[in-house]
């Protein structure tokens, strides 16, 4: 793993070193955090369709929570279907199966259960952050064993945003997202407020009108208040108007941007009583919530 930067540039020591986790232990209530993307830029398209990416992983206290029973017979079940969505192109049993394959065991099972708590197709990420602690979580409970840099891998086979989950750091991220550097961030309190539409991260993407082509940063020069933005807020803004509207009336309190493909937005605030007065004045029928920024993982420990 690369070192970790801090605000000023420099190395720190929290990211040196091999992943520790917590013992897990079937049934125990799992959490799978949110992130905001601070900022996101696209550099360009590859020949494969794929977008090369900078963006900047911040783990959010907001999140899902999994549970892992074990289930006999070898089956792989959810335990709490969502509705319009086959339990099969669930990205946590995609995980689950993958891993099982990985490890060449057909005769594992588990039956996993979901509460969701992070917004479906709000851009901040709650079906990878379930697909990494799944795969997480019954690494351990299989005795697969393996390491960070394998879980990582088969979390890049199900999305980009998997492997920032499984190596646990907030990140600088590069390539489709995957190429990460881990940073050490100050303190922080977020505002989200959640627009009530679920956007396709696929369609933004797809978008003729998207910028492709802004220019790669260094992280210190993010850092050193270099001006950045999430390049997807246009495209987003224009096809889904209500988006623009949570934007422009957090803008009035504090610099907001859209977090991902959307459609969530959020501001950063220094204290968490500032933030709830924010949130207070929301228009009647505004929804949202207050996060605080983490260090890191809560299924990493410190140290």
């Amino acid at each position: 793993m690369n070192p970790a930067v801090n605000a000023g540039g420099g190395a720190a020591g929290n990211a040196a070193g091999p992943v520790r986790r917590p013992p897990i232990a079937w049934g125990q209530a799992l959490p799978a955090p949110a992130k905001l993307n601070l900022f996101l830029h696209v550099l360009g398209r590859r020949a494969d369709g794929y977008h090369c990416l900078q963006t900047l992983f911040r783990f959010i206290d907001r999140a899902d929570w999994i549970r892992i029973e074990p289930e006999p017979g070898g089956q792989i079940r959810l335990a709490t279907p969502f509705a319009g969505l086959a339990d099969a192109d669930n990205l946590v049993i995609r995980a689950a199966r993958r891993l099982r394959e990985r490890a060449a065991s057909p005769g594992l099972g588990a039956r996993i259960a979901i509460e969701k708590t992070i917004p479906m197709g709000g851009g901040l990420g709650g079906g990878s952050s379930d697909a990494a602690t799944t795969l997480i979580g019954l690494n351990a409970l299989w005795g697969t064993g393996l390491d960070t840099e394998a879980l990582a891998a088969i979390g890049l086979e199900l999305g980009a945003d998997v492997p920032v989950f499984i190596r646990g750091f907030n990140a600088f991220g590069e390539g489709v997202g995957e190429a990460l550097t881990p940073v050490d961030l100050p303190p922080a309190v977020y505002l989200v407020l959640v627009p009530q539409v679920s956007i396709p991260t696929r369609e933004i993407f797809g978008d003729p009108a998207l910028t492709r082509d802004t220019q790669p940063i260094k992280i210190a020069a993010f850092f050193a208040g270099l001006p950045v933005s999430n390049d997807l807020e246009p495209v987003v803004r224009r096809r889904y108007p209500v988006v623009a509207e949570h934007l422009d009336w957090l803008s009035r309190f504090a610099p907001a941007r859209m977090s991902g493909s959307g459609a969530c937005v959020f501001a950063q605030f220094g204290e968490r009583d500032e933030a709830m007065a924010v949130f207070a004045r929301r228009p009647s029928g505004m929804q949202g919530f207050i996060a605080a920024g983490l260090e890191r993982h809560p299924l990493m420990l410190s140290g």
